[in-house]
């Protein structure tokens, strides 16, 4: 059984957001929520600005801080180590959200559901690759099974130096950046400009 995993290259990203669109096409995301997105983070002063484009998604950590937060055991863990929420049993008590450190998980204001990326469970299940990584134009999306080390993410994570998003949290995410200019800690810092990007219909 694989363990899936993705690395994303920071230095590759463009801030174009295909990956956003093919996920809310793939998912049919309300406007105003995310599953996906890229958060943009400025660093410097004019006229020596620089901005950093950074995709963030669900990290579907080892130790799932979302999942010992479910009263209702609707987020599980599947064999192949992806988080899912089933609909069926989310009462929408939000404590997945307030346990989550990556502000991963959204209230779908439609289906009145917590909701998050599932790295396509639906997708990965038949072979294929996420919506995202299909659609990302630069290919800085890797994805693959952790635990194959002739995989082109396992070798990768072996031969590179990459970092994973608020290390801190403790979670183990399986998510990966290769992140030359060290923007991923810039996410955090106070005063520096993060947008979390623009929905379709303009909206936040």
């Amino acid at each position: 059984m694989p363990r899936w995993g993705m690395l994303i290259d920071l230095s590759q990203c463009i801030g174009c957001h295909a990956c956003s669109v093919a996920c809310k096409a793939e998912f049919d995301v309300p406007l105003g929520v995310f599953r996906d997105t890229v958060k943009y983070v400025e660093e410097g002063v004019y006229p020596h600005a620089t901005r950093h484009f950074i995709p963030v998604l669900c990290n579907q950590c080892e130790d799932a801080p979302c999942l010992n937060a479910c009263p209702t055991d609707a987020i599980v863990r599947l064999p192949n180590g992806e988080v899912t929420i089933d609909e069926g049993d989310c009462n929408l008590n939000r404590f997945c959200m307030a346990a989550c450190p990556y502000d991963a998980i959204y209230e779908d204001p439609v289906r009145k559901v917590a909701q998050k990326c599932t790295f396509c469970e639906h997708r990965t299940s038949q072979g294929l690759q996420p919506a995202c990584v299909d659609a990302c134009p630069t290919d800085c999306r890797i994805f693959g099974d952790l635990d194959d080390a002739e995989s082109d993410i396992a070798q990768r994570i072996a031969t590179e130096d990459t970092s994973v998003w608020k290390p801190s949290a403790g979670t183990a995410p399986k998510v990966h950046y290769v992140d030359p200019r060290h923007a991923l800690p810039l996410i955090e810092v106070d005063g520096v400009q993060v947008d979390r990007g623009t929905d379709l219909a303009g909206e936040r």
